[in-house]
């Protein structure tokens, strides 16, 4: 199992949004991360359980 580790930029490429809103969503918990040194890094896992919590937040 092979796990992919997307930049902050790569990041908000995929979603669509600034990378100031990716920031964001790291800061207040919404999408979780991981630290490689200084690096921010999000994993596809990470970024799969961003989403589904959006499609679960739905009414």
């Amino acid at each position: 199992m092979t796990t992919q580790a997307y930049t902050v930029e790569q990041v908000a490429e995929i979603l669509n949004v600034g990378r100031d809103k990716v920031y964001f969503l790291i800061r207040t918990g919404q999408l979780r991360s991981i630290k490689i040194g200084k690096l921010r890094r999000i994993t596809d896992r990470h970024l799969a359980e961003f989403v589904t919590s959006l499609e679960d937040a739905k009414p």
